[in-house]
């Protein structure tokens, strides 16, 4: 049975003979870039030292690269870590969490003796989060946090809607947490990122993942952004040495990697939208558009629930993510990864076959 808190990506549960298609975390199909590959190969001598506890040149990197204060950003051990500590650094009282959402908001909030409120999206909506419906729902909450690109929905929200919402919630003393990690994903991240606002705005923390677009998930790197007297007091408490020698020279190779960039936001753009046309012609399956590198998908009409599914998935050697534990969503949603186009096609063809008695 899916634990509450269950992630994809765990291929070590699923040893056999079969390798593993691994459809249920959402890495970069491409793999590491080049330059990053070699920049660990060359510092691996570099392990008999303690990290610069500092960050500092991937604190300037970063700065450059996303055009933020370098005083404003705090790396981490992945993205999950800043959350952590955020909530424990602040202790609210109560978190409201539009859901369906990423489960590591509400356990973070939750290992800091945070009350949860839910905010549900609605399904007939597409899960569009509606802002004034959040608000209301937010009501007496002290942190509200966002997903943008929302996981598992892929839904957006645009910067000139979310910034009037930050400071809203602001007037009635909420803090607001944006998680921009799939961002990078799109060309026109430009038009739904706060990080900008966030490294001014006390307000507001945004945190982002490398660790997806670089596809550096075994390192574990992210970053988060807010005023550099935010920033101050998040460090103060975090380990000395959080952010590991070869994750900080991984991070700082990856943001030099233009062309990997340019080429992974247009094949996963060009398959996304791909993959969602095949899969929405079996019978019985609805698909949610694609805004980045995975697809959520409806399948109640297939007569099959999304653990049957996974487990015959399973059977054939493909992970898929079943959402049933997922607050707003019912065992029939599943997610799929967007990868490489004969793999998408060998996913898509499975699946047919897998749902195959039952549409008949």
């Amino acid at each position: 049975m899916i634990r509450p808190f269950e992630h994809g990506g765990n291929i070590y549960r699923h040893t056999g003979d079969r390798p593993v298609l691994d459809y249920s975390a959402n890495i970069n199909p491409l793999g590491l870039a080049g330059g990053v590959r070699a920049a660990i190969a060359a510092h691996l001598d570099d392990v008999v030292h303690y990290p610069d506890p500092d960050c500092t040149a991937l604190r300037e990197a970063l700065s450059q690269f996303y055009r933020i204060p370098a005083d404003a950003i705090i790396p981490g051990n992945g993205a999950a870590e800043l959350l952590y500590l955020y909530f424990h650094h602040f202790h609210f009282c109560r978190v409201c969490i539009p859901v369906p959402a990423f489960s590591e908001y509400e356990r973070a909030a939750r290992s800091a003796g945070s009350e949860i409120v839910y905010a549900y999206l609605d399904p007939d909506k597409a899960f569009q989060p509606d802002l004034a419906a959040i608000e209301r729902q937010a009501e007496g909450a002290d942190c509200i946090v966002l997903g943008n690109p929302n996981n598992p929905t892929g839904n957006l929200i645009r910067r000139q809607e979310l910034i009037p919402f930050i400071e809203r919630a602001a007037s009635r003393g909420q803090c607001v947490i944006v998680d921009e990690s799939f961002l990078d994903f799109r060309n026109d991240r430009t038009a739904f990122t706060v990080a900008d606002f966030a490294s001014r705005s006390g307000h507001v923390f945004v945190i982002h993942s490398l660790t997806k677009f670089y596809a550096l998930p075994g390192l574990r790197l992210g970053f988060g952004i807010a005023p550099a007297t935010v920033i101050q007091g998040l460090m103060e408490q975090t380990d000395v040495w959080h952010v590991n020698t070869l994750a900080q020279i991984a991070g700082i190779a990856a943001l030099r990697e233009t062309e990997y960039q340019q080429i992974s936001c247009k094949m996963v753009a060009e398959e996304g939208e791909r993959m969602r046309q095949e899969l929405s012609r079996i019978s019985g399956v609805t698909v949610c558009p694609p805004s980045v590198n995975f697809l959520l998908c409806h399948i109640r009409e297939t007569g099959m629930t999304a653990a049957v599914l996974a487990g015959q998935m399973q059977e054939q050697g493909i992970l898929i993510r079943d959402c049933s534990n997922y607050p707003g969503l019912t065992p029939y949603y599943i997610r799929l990864a967007v990868r490489g186009r004969e793999e998408n096609d060998y996913v898509v063809r499975t699946m047919k076959v897998c749902l195959k008695n039952k549409i008949e």
